[in-house]
């Protein structure tokens, strides 16, 4: 599957994030062996577990929910965090960062689903936050996109709208010439819709199950 995968999304000039949570390090070097790099965990502990125990040229993304007081567990070494959804956890890696010498690329989270566990901002927060005078004074992190999650519904029309949404905001931050050519990335799309997200505009998608199985 994972070479299928990858000859599908080159041509559209997508990259994959490899969601690798729970899955077990021999699971993720069968990957890597067949040349995946770039791998996504929701948790930080079992991200750190990982990072520690498996070859250091992988490069490894935060997907969930990041809470302020673990940012400093994974400032040494993460490649990029995908849910940033405050101006204070926005802070806390700009500060982490700081420490380990180094920037920290980043996406802002937007809130596109309708489910009420979904994460992120919606479009005017993101723009308060990128235009505040607080977001100007973090000079080690870099934001290079927005990401989102679609609604876990079986109605495609619903989640289309939704990746529209999240499209026409990345469109409307891009305008406003705030970044950058580094603001790029658009980060949605997962086993069940990465079709659809791309079709709407995502050249990143987060695929675990797909790649996985059950396992």
């Amino acid at each position: 599957m994972y070479e299928t995968l990858i000859k599908e999304l080159e041509k559209k000039d997508v990259q994959l994030v490899a969601v690798s949570k729970t899955k077990p390090p021999d699971a993720i070097m069968e990957l890597y062996q067949k040349g995946q790099r770039v791998f996504g965990e929701n948790r930080v502990q079992e991200c750190v577990e990982k990072h520690e125990s498996l070859p250091k040229d992988i490069e490894w993304h935060i997907i969930g929910h990041l809470q302020k007081n673990k940012v400093k567990y994974i400032a040494p070494f993460i490649s990029m965090i995908h849910s940033v959804d405050s101006i204070e956890l926005l802070t806390k890696i700009n500060n982490e960062a700081l420490k380990n010498n180094r920037s920290i690329d980043c996406l802002l989270q937007m809130k596109i689903a309708v489910e009420d566990s979904k994460f992120g901002l919606d479009g005017a927060s993101i723009l308060k936050i990128i235009q505040s005078d607080a977001f100007q004074q973090l000079k080690n992190i870099r934001i290079l996109g927005l990401m989102g999650m679609g609604s876990f519904v079986s109605d495609e029309s619903i989640t289309i709208k939704e990746f529209q949404a999240l499209k026409n905001q990345f469109d409307r931050i891009k305008e406003m010439k705030i970044f950058d050519e580094s603001f790029k990335i658009i980060s949605m799309g997962m086993s069940g819709d990465y079709k659809l997200a791309i079709a709407e505009g995502s050249n990143m998608v987060r695929i675990g199950s797909l790649l996985f199985g059950s396992r």
